[in-house]
Parts: structure tokens; sequence; C-alpha cells
């Protein structure tokens, strides 16, 4: 009994020691000047799964939020989608100062089709800047519904959306998840793909449908990706579309090279992984001095 109480408590050590690591910059007061946090539940939500997606958005956290419900009637406003749509995935949205895009889906099994990385492109697409975004469900869905849940919450708030950069941003929703179950390429490939595309538009800056005809070409050859005809025509629609609409692609490029700088820096933030190695370490330590205390 002895040494299995050593062990639940060593056990208790650990967590903490990783938990305060990966915590100690989280923060949950109210910033006066970017408003209360947003939480929009999807409006298909049985009162026990709205609770339960409450918990895994951690609502409670919070003083004070804007509470919000998205309706199949939204997605028919914004995106021109079915009104009779049950929507159940719910978002949380933490506005920032600077720092651009970072989306964490809190319920990765719950959410089938969209990852993290075709949120972020989606919504830099859609003119989301600045923001920290919390994705759940309590069922198994696409999780397209999402995205039209910002999309309300940002109009609610008065920060109203480019209608054509909606559309063409849940566009490029649907193309992604759909070219990953059709073509059997993987969500992270297809990610990649539409980033680099993006990133391609942002430095070479075409001016016609051929030129984004080739870009496409060559992130697909650079990639080593193999899409139908009619794949690669539905990318080239969607980011002629782009092209066409008033994007600012150097912003792009930022907000995506702010992204890839943020996961770097956290590798590089030699102060955390030693912190959290030295846990470990100390962890697997006294674990071998159990047994060794067990077995001797």
């Amino acid at each position: 009994m002895k040494h299995v109480t050593r062990w639940l408590m060593l056990s208790m050590v650990f967590i903490f020691s990783v938990t305060t690591v990966v915590q100690a910059s989280n923060s949950n007061s109210i910033n006066e000047k970017l408003g209360l946090p947003i939480v929009v539940y999807g409006d298909a939500l049985s009162t026990a799964q709205k609770t339960e997606v409450s918990e895994l958005l951690e609502v409670d956290q919070h003083e004070e939020i804007d509470e919000f419900t998205v309706t199949g009637q939204d997605i028919a406003n914004y995106i021109n989608g079915n009104p009779n749509s049950n929507m159940y995935s719910s978002v949380k949205i933490l506005h920032q100062d600077s720092g651009g895009l970072n989306v964490e889906i809190v319920t990765p099994d719950n959410i089938t089709e969209v990852t993290k990385e075709m949120y972020v492109n989606a919504l830099i697409t859609a003119g989301v800047e600045n923001a920290e975004v919390y994705v759940a469900s309590s069922v198994a869905v696409s999780g397209h519904s999402a995205l039209t849940g910002i999309y309300k919450a940002y109009d609610a708030k008065g920060a109203t959306l480019d209608p054509e950069r909606m559309q063409v941003a849940s566009e490029e929703l649907d193309v992604a998840t759909s070219i990953g179950e059709e073509e059997g390429v993987s969500q992270e490939e297809v990610s990649s793909l539409l980033t680099e595309i993006k990133k391609a538009i942002a430095e070479q800056n075409p001016v016609s449908r051929e030129e984004i005809e080739q870009i496409i070409q060559e992130q697909l050859d650079s990639l080593q990706i193999e899409l139908s005809p009619e794949d690669r025509e539905r990318l080239v629609n969607l980011f002629d579309q782009m092209r066409n609409l008033n994007i600012n692609f150097d912003e792009v490029q930022s907000q995506l090279d702010e992204l890839a700088s943020g996961f770097q820096n956290l590798i590089n933030d030699e102060g955390f992984w030693n912190n959290l190695r030295t846990a470990v370490q100390d962890f697997f330590r006294s674990l071998s001095n159990f047994f060794d205390s067990v077995l001797n």
C-alpha cells in the first residue's frame, strides 16, 4: 500500500509539473480593449450536449462571455448553404492584439473532416485576423458549421466580414475536405498544398487564370500530389476567385509566416523545453527508483 501511495504521488507531481509548464502563460482575465470572449453553440445541440460542449470549451473559466447560437438559416444567409442543416460544431473565440490566428480543435475525434490548418486557411481567406479559436462538438460531425458560427460571431459584434470572401472561404473548406475524400490525399497534404499555393500567389502576384494554373501545378509537383483533372480545375477556379477578390495577398503571406514562426518560437523556446525535459526526467527517475524498491 505504501508503494502504491508513493506511485500515485509521483504521478500527480509529474502531471502537475507538465501542466504548469504548458499553462504558465495562460490568462483568463477580460481584455477591455478587445472585448469579451465569444462562444457560439450549434443550435442542434440538446441541453445535455450544450453543457458538455460548454465544459469542453472551458466556458466557466471566463467571468463573462458573449454567447450566440448558429442555425441552419445562418448558413444560408452567410454562405448560401442549406437552411435545414443541423448545426453541432461550436466555437470559442478570443480576440488578440496581434499574433495571427491560432486554431485548436478541442475534440479532434468528433471533427472528422476539417483540420486546424484548414480552418486557419479558410479564416485567413475570410479576413479574420489575430484570434484564438477553439472548436468542439459533442458528436461526430464534419466541422463545417463552426466556420459559419465564427462568421455570425463577427457579424454580431459589428465586425462584418466581406460576404464574397466568406463565400470563397467556405468553398475553400469544401474543396479541401472533398479532395481528401475523393483523391485519397491526406488532410495534412491538402492543408500544406493550400498554404503553399497562397504563399506562391503572395510572392508572384498572378494577374491571369493561366498564371494561377501554373502556380497550382508547380505546387502539386513540388509536394508530389496527383489530382484528377476535375479537382485541379476546382483548385484553379477557387484560387482564381481569390485573385479577383480584394485580398491583400502580402498580408496573407505575413499571417501565414506569423503562424509558422509561432510554431518555430515554441520549438526554440529553450526554457519551455528545458522545464518539460526536467519534469519528464525527474518523473522517470522517480519511477525507476520506485520499481527498484519494489523488486528489491
